[in-house]
């Protein structure tokens, strides 16, 4: 009958949901836009908007927005905040549990962005995880290795320059409409800009 005093609602936009903004620091109404990013072309290949305000359950709805006419995807390289080991298994595995041929590399902590004078001595390859082991230890190991630093290198030097560009060069800050629906055609809009 009458709303509960943690209960909130926006009359300007009841689509849009509060999210965490900036640093963390405060929060805004909002919506969550995605883009997956080529590392060759840099293009943004896949593009979508959500209301979810954390990154855990969107990995495979970001996938599914890249056309299959963009070819198969033999890498994914997302940040510590898309991990999750259910997302990871759908994209690596079919249903039967058979590998499909595409690799996620998932930071699993943050790290700082310096490089201290052991991350510069030369070391030797760590150990395969054990049969049986857990989605997050297979993904550290995965991480840790020569061929896995390089790779996931890749992803500062992809979709973070893209966002870049996108505040910075086309002063996209923010969406102009309301409602989810003109908010995804807004998106599309600009990323079709920026491509």
């Amino acid at each position: 009958p009458e709303p509960g005093p943690a209960d909130q609602y926006n009359f300007t936009d009841p689509e849009s949901r509060i999210m965490k903004a900036g640093n963390g620091n405060h929060f805004e109404q909002s919506y969550n836009a995605q883009a997956a990013v080529d590392v060759e072309s840099r293009l943004i290949a896949g593009a979508r908007v959500s209301q979810s305000p954390n990154d855990k359950q969107e990995l495979v709805a970001d996938l599914q927005a890249i056309p299959p006419q963009a070819g198969a995807i033999e890498a994914v390289l997302v940040d510590s905040g898309f991990y999750s080991e259910s997302a990871v298994r759908t994209v690596e595995q079919s249903a039967p549990g058979q590998a499909v041929g595409t690799t996620v590399y998932a930071a699993m902590e943050r790290k700082s962005h310096h490089r201290s004078v052991a991350d510069l001595e030369k070391k030797e390859e760590p150990s395969a995880p054990v049969a049986g082991a857990s989605m997050s230890e297979v993904m550290k190991h995965r991480l840790a290795t020569t061929a896995g630093k390089q790779k996931y290198k890749l992803r500062q030097q992809t979709v973070e320059p893209v966002f870049g560009i996108l505040k910075s060069v086309l002063g996209f800050r923010r969406f102009l409409l309301r409602g989810l629906e003109k908010v995804k055609l807004e998106w599309t809009l600009v990323c079709l800009a920026y491509n």
